[in-house]
């Protein structure tokens, strides 16, 4: 049977991922901007949208709560 149905929209994760990123790969203008330090945190969403870079894991974590979403380790 062919019953046609809606499909519900899927509602945007509250799910963050966190993550360290060497600040060698990242664009020359960042590298920039962040000075003399190796590694920073990415806050990104399930698609891969960063949303933050921040000096610590800490930090990265606090400003995911402090914004209603829960962050989580990617490595």
């Amino acid at each position: 049977m062919n019953s046609p149905f809606k499909v519900v929209a899927e509602a945007k994760s509250p799910i963050v991922y966190v993550r360290p990123v060497m600040v060698a790969d990242l664009p020359d203008d960042l590298r920039e901007q962040i000075g003399d330090v190796e590694t920073v945190y990415s806050v990104h969403r399930p698609d891969g949208e960063r949303l933050a870079l921040v000096r610590d894991r800490s930090m990265a974590f606090s400003l995911a709560r402090q914004n209603d979403l829960a962050p989580v380790s990617a490595h």
